[in-house]
């Protein structure tokens, strides 16, 4: 379920038009995966501490409780639920105003300790129908977990391609990479995506601008810059102490350029291989200033958490409201330092531009560990 809502976050445009989503703090000791198909039916996995339900409503169902007379659970459905389960079918989440029982067309469970799924055993269902509570064609992806049934799921809802390879990778647990996002939708982390959302989420804009040291307000260097390889340099924004992030190439419909900083004291280094991972490396690791002081921390370092310490969560917040992947403080850190050792190897140590005896220095130099 975690696997499927990742990939339907990463291959969607709208976070509106996800199918399936995962909560993780639903409430407390709860964690909760959903399916909603925006047509009425829908799905809800529920993990506690006491064991795990699954609540199924098929919306065009027989044994709906909008299509009995009485407006009840269908007979049996609910009806051996365990005590310690049962209160997750009354959240005011899977009930309707006007109706006192849970939306509900199928259910099963396995207690903590049990070996098996359980649902009821006595239901007597409806006569004419191969799928009469909706379970077949709600649970698909519960019972086949194939990376092909899920490729074929997400190519028919969204309507394009999606690499096998990348469906296999976020089905085995591994991270959703930027390279793995950008396999999934190609379109979702370019630049022009990118900033689109920024502009659209003022809380992203304005971290940006001040912990974040990436003010796309600030495009106006102190002086213009040539790189050795040629490649043009577009000022994509600069930071509180005077230096400038530089998109480095020509500008390519959805192709990443590098990320180039230059401070204000002549010094310069690679710091991303693309606007996204800039913009990662901006929102998860503010303090990455310090890896070019010789400081490389494995973790965001203890002043900023002492005086940031809702980071983790803003953190959250901001990485899911661009839909960049998640990232650890270790892996953007990495990521730095391997853009970093490019600078000068590749040819992008800038000198300043018409005047052939300012050359900037390297930032970062490379070291032996």
């Amino acid at each position: 379920m975690r696997a499927l809502a990742a990939l339907d976050a990463a291959i969607g445009d709208d976070p509106r038009f996800s199918q399936y989503t995962f909560d993780a703090t639903w409430s407390p000791g709860v964690e909760v995966a959903l399916m909603e198909n925006g047509s009425g039916d829908e799905f809800a996995v529920l993990f506690t501490p006491a064991g795990v339900l699954i609540r199924g409503f098929d919306h065009e169902s027989e044994m709906s409780p909008y299509g009995t007379d009485d407006e009840q659970v269908w007979p049996g459905v609910i009806d051996e639920v365990p005590a310690t389960l049962r209160p997750l079918l009354d959240e005011p989440a899977f009930q309707d105003e006007g109706i006192d029982v849970p939306r509900v067309t199928a259910c099963l469970w396995q207690a903590t300790g049990d070996t098996v799924w359980r649902t009821g055993s006595a239901i007597a269902f409806p006569e004419g129908s191969g799928d009469p509570d909706g379970s077949g064609y709600l649970f698909h992806l519960l019972t086949d977990r194939s990376p092909e049934a899920v490729q074929e799921w997400f190519e028919d809802y969204y309507e394009r391609p999606v690499p096998l390879d990348a469906v296999r990778h976020v089905l085995a647990g591994h991270p959703l990479t930027p390279a793995v996002a950008v396999a999934l939708n190609p379109a979702a982390l370019s630049e022009s995506a990118l900033l689109r959302r920024i502009a659209t989420y003022p809380e992203v804009a304005s971290y940006l601008s001040c912990d974040g040291e990436f003010d796309l307000a600030r495009t106006d260097p102190i002086e213009s810059i040539a790189l050795p390889n040629a490649l043009p340099v577009e000022p994509i924004a600069g930071c509180n102490a005077g230096g400038t992030h530089y998109l480095c190439g020509p500008a390519v419909p959805d192709g990443p350029r590098p990320v180039l900083y230059t401070d204000s004291e002549g010094r310069a280094f690679l710091i991303a291989e693309s606007l996204a991972e800039a913009l990662t490396l901006a929102i998860v690791l503010p303090s990455w200033h310090d890896a070019l002081a010789g400081v490389r921390p494995p973790a965001l370092n203890s002043e900023y958490l002492d005086d940031h310490p809702d980071h983790p969560a803003v953190r959250n917040r901001l990485l899911a409201a661009l839909r960049l992947p998640p990232a650890t403080d270790r892996q953007v850190l990495d990521r730095l330092l391997t853009a970093a050792a490019r600078t000068v190897r590749d040819g992008f140590l800038p000198d300043v531009l018409d005047n052939d005896e300012s050359a900037f220095e390297p930032m970062l130099e490379p070291s032996a560990d």
